[in-house]
């Protein structure tokens, strides 16, 4: 599968990125990846650490007559989002993506690419082990867990770069300059319930929600695609009133920064209940295909009947759980004033799961004004504790304010502008890149984002255009050599 790849322009970077296929790198897993890269370094001869983070630095000395240019920092990030279809047996601890390609694109069988940040790894890589490209003084920073609370970042110590400019290659839409980025906050809430036994007489069934397209919370969420977990939970509000039925199990959603794409929960209901509840599991079924179908036609939601459960959640907690999810807001909650296709400020809700008489909400809200963003959060926060849960707020990052002054913006534009006849888009990104982070810690940077065309990050089907990946990488050695001096 990933063999194909290998003829793909340019070489240097798809067989870096092939090697990454090959490496199980989910966040908070990323001990295999981070130790080849520092093997990578050595076999290279070039200097690399990896700090008390758990970060991967290397360093490269500035090619002959470029040692009085602006030290250069290229950023990625090392983990990836870990999601598959359920019918797809994958083990992201252990086993390699699966890799082809499928006409102009790159994509995964099943599974999330690793694209993100995959792309930008392996275009750092190819530039640290290249003869015969001009650069000024280089370091590359690798983090770890970007995807699921930015760990690297946040723990990167000051003191340790040198370089100037931070020139970081996980933005996701070739010919576009990001100079900006939202900030966000996690909102979990944590429900207890009492288990109590199923009533007599009655038949148990497994709900299945499945077929949505899912993706980036940040990205994808203007897109109005559906959510699992508020689809899911507005069907069983429903039978709850309609068919006397009880909620015995829910699991919704996995990643708490992507889309939900499915949903699972176990419900019972009396036995004469049974044929006009499967009725209207269709009728549901079509009435929510035909608001959704234009963004996501593959919608589907299915009633298996099983056996029996030991317990069933308590009634008043579960008609709390009802009325607060539904209420919980999703989506792009406004639009940015000046980019009217870019959310200003959003909210996921992206994971809901019972376990051992707990159940756990998490949202993940984004915002590039931080009043907006603390007044969701306080909204949301509020309405949970309303509903008697606890409310913790937590892994809170910074925004990147844009500097629309940047000098590396301006060369940039003219860089590109030079190679392939026009000026590129400036934008402001819906998705929290670690610039905001980074910044916070080392002020003087000037930095900017860029990289290749992928689509539909988090997901399964993430994949990235094939021609945007020599387009990204010839503009990035572009820029390289035309570093400003110091």
């Amino acid at each position: 599968m990933s063999k194909e790849l290998l003829n793909l322009a340019p070489k240097e970077v798809w067989k870096n990125f092939v090697e990454l296929t090959k490496i199980p790198r989910p966040s908070k897993k990323e001990e295999m990846v981070v130790s080849f890269m520092r093997k990578w370094s050595d076999e290279r001869g070039l200097e690399s650490i990896t700090d008390d983070a758990g970060n991967v630095i290397i360093r490269k000395p500035a090619t002959a007559g470029m040692e009085n240019r602006k030290g250069v920092i290229l950023q990625g990030h090392l983990d990836m989002v870990p999601q598959k279809n359920n019918d797809v047996e994958h083990d992201f601890e252990n086993d390699p993506i699966q890799a082809y390609i499928d006409g102009d694109w790159v994509t995964a069988k099943g599974t999330t690419l690793g694209a993100d940040n995959g792309m930008g790894v392996a275009a750092a890589m190819a530039v640290l082990e290249s003869k015969d490209i001009s650069h000024g003084p280089l370091e590359v920073l690798l983090t770890i867990d970007e995807e699921t609370g930015m760990t690297g970042a946040f723990n990167l110590k000051p003191g340790i770069l040198k370089g100037d400019i931070l020139m970081n290659l996980d933005s996701e839409d070739e010919g576009e300059l990001y100079i900006g980025c939202a900030g966000g906050v996690d909102v979990t809430a944590t429900m207890k319930y009492k288990k109590v036994k199923p009533a007599k007489k009655s038949v148990a069934y497994k709900l299945v929600v499945t077929g949505l397209k899912g993706g980036h919370s940040g990205i994808d969420i203007p897109l109005q695609r559906g959510n699992a977990n508020k689809i899911m939970f507005r069907f069983l509000s429903k039978i709850a009133d309609k068919h006397n039925a009880r909620l015995a199990y829910i699991n919704g959603g996995d990643m708490r920064n992507a889309i939900p794409r499915e949903a699972v929960a176990i419900v019972t209901l009396p036995k004469k209940e049974a044929d006009s509840f499967n009725d209207y599991v269709k009728k549901y079924g079509e009435m929510v295909l035909s608001e959704i179908k234009k963004v996501d036609a593959g919608f589907t939601i299915t009633a298996e009947k099983i056996d029996m459960p030991k317990n069933v959640i308590d009634k008043k907690t579960s008609q709390k759980l009802y009325k607060v999810v539904r209420a919980t807001p999703h989506g792009a909650i406004r639009f940015l004033d000046d980019m009217k296709d870019i959310p200003e400020t959003s909210t996921n809700l992206g994971i809901i799961k019972s376990n051992n008489g707990k159940i756990s909400i998490a949202n993940l809200l984004r915002s590039s004004s931080d009043s907006a963003k603390d007044n969701l959060k306080e909204t949301i926060g509020g309405l949970f504790e309303l509903a008697g849960a606890k409310v913790k707020y937590h892994g809170e990052y910074p925004g990147w304010k844009p500097d629309f002054n940047s000098s590396i913006l301006e060369a940039m534009k003219n860089s590109y502008n030079e190679k392939f006849g026009k000026i590129p888009e400036v934008k402001i990104i819906h998705a929290g890149l670690e610039c905001g982070v980074l910044g916070a810690t080392y002020t003087n940077w000037d930095m900017i984002s860029f990289g290749p065309t992928i689509r539909f990050p988090h997901s399964p089907d993430e994949k990235v255009n094939i021609k945007t990946v020599a387009k990204f990488y010839d503009f990035l050695i572009d820029t390289l050599q035309k570093i400003p001096e110091k």
